[in-house]
């Protein structure tokens, strides 16, 4: 059997191994060092992301509410933590990532008082993403742009405003949604300008007509009755021109394409701006 010394050795091993794990934890929980996402209860866990989100340390925020979400899927805590740990992501950039934690909380929690909230920063994570691809596309080619993601964010507003007209977000998503109509449409009167340039006019009149049916009154609905007007009348189809004409001359009696005025090739107002005519 062991002896008295051996079994005295062995009780002091096991206290001062207790004892060091006590000051390991303890450290953790008053400051020395960082808390252990594992061991702290859920209101810690939370406390803590909140902290760091209110800081500005989004990373650290998401690293303490991803790992409540894991250890608590269901409850109080973790219904909003999601909605933080959404916006966390999106803070840092993490688009799809925010995107996916959106759509997940909205599939769980459909009647959810902030669930406004989840549509509205699901748009507003598409829209600072686009903001970013707008500059990126300024100056591509008209044919080659890719606009699904700017459409995309447009429809996330306009459902948001759909579901929840009265929203507090409401005023904010059709502030938003008017810059992105003025976008999609000046799209389109670049892309018909592109097609007129190179002879395409059937390709330029069905970028008129586009925009004239999906983004009504927008800044380039001028434009875009004068991109109809100038592509009949290259085609020979003078009774259109005559038509499309007629509309441009009641509405827009200043519109520069009246008087003759084709834009220079090239250039950025020209390309922002296909017929010049002043805003």
């Amino acid at each position: 059997m062991p002896s008295t010394r051996v079994l005295t050795r062995l009780a002091l091993l096991s206290l001062l191994a207790l004892g060091t794990t006590g000051c390991q934890t303890m450290k953790g929980w008053f400051g020395g060092g960082e808390p252990d996402t594992e061991t702290l209860p859920v209101e810690a866990l939370y406390a803590e992301a909140r902290e760091s989100r209110d800081n500005g340390n989004y990373s650290r925020a998401e690293t303490y509410l991803t790992r409540l979400t894991g250890r608590f899927p269901f409850g109080p805590y973790t219904e909003q933590a999601q909605l933080d740990l959404a916006y966390a992501q999106y803070k840092q950039g993490k688009h799809e990532d925010a995107t996916s934690t959106l759509d997940r909380f909205v599939r769980t929690y459909p009647t959810h008082p902030a669930i406004d909230y989840a549509y509205y920063l699901r748009a507003l994570n598409g829209f600072d993403r686009d903001s970013f691809f707008l500059q990126r596309i300024a100056r591509a080619d008209m044919s080659a742009r890719d606009l699904t993601r700017v459409q995309a964010s447009f429809e996330a507003f306009a459902e948001l405003l759909r579901r929840y007209p009265s929203s507090r977000y409401a005023a904010d998503s059709r502030q938003r949604m008017v810059y992105l109509k003025n976008f999609l449409a000046r799209h389109e009167a670049t892309t018909g300008l592109y097609y007129h340039r190179r002879g395409a006019y059937v390709s330029a009149i069905n970028r008129a007509k586009y925009l004239l049916e999906t983004y009504p009154q927008s800044e380039f609905e001028a434009d875009g009755i004068a991109l109809l007007a100038s592509s009949h009348a290259a085609l020979g189809q003078d009774d259109l021109a005559a038509d499309a004409r007629r509309v441009l001359e009641k509405n827009y009696p200043e519109h520069p394409y009246l008087s003759g005025n084709w834009p220079e090739r090239g250039g950025l107002w020209g390309q922002l701006n296909p017929f010049g005519a002043g805003r």
